[in-house]
């Protein structure tokens, strides 16, 4: 049985989400605002199937996706770019692939104890936000 995502999550670290948001051409006042914000995650989880939210005071992101089927994204609240993703599990680990104009893009998240992990990937530059569980 893979892990339990569902919950509200609130965000204790972001370690180089700029180096990562320059990589993806993110303008200059975008990614100084981003690096300030203080991003909440809300997942449901019904086995496969998963409904995302991240919010913020600058901007949402919404996502739904079920594991193993890939399926068109628009990366619409960081690049604004069409990419093929695909989210699959690794143990109890999801791991991202999002194929499109940037090499090695995409992400995993993982739980350990009331902490959510999410790494993000982009070209040469990784990005590790942390958030606990608030409900």
């Amino acid at each position: 049985m893979p892990a339990d995502y569902n919950g509200r999550w609130e965000m204790v670290s972001n370690e180089n989400f700029e180096d990562v948001m320059k990589a993806l051409d993110i303008d200059f006042a975008t990614r100084k605002i981003a690096c300030h914000l203080h991003q909440t995650k809300v997942m449901v989880q019904n086995g496969d199937k998963f409904e995302t939210k991240t919010l913020s005071t600058f901007r949402n992101y919404e996502v739904n996706f079920t594991v193993g089927e890939e399926f068109e994204e628009q990366t619409k609240a960081l690049d604004n770019r069409k990419v093929k993703t695909l989210v699959t599990w690794d143990g109890d680990k999801l791991v991202c692939v999002q194929k499109g104009e940037k090499e090695n893009r995409g992400w995993k998240h993982w739980i350990e104890g009331d902490l959510l992990h999410l790494e993000i990937t982009v070209l040469d530059k990784v990005c590790h936000q942390v958030f606990k569980k608030a409900q």
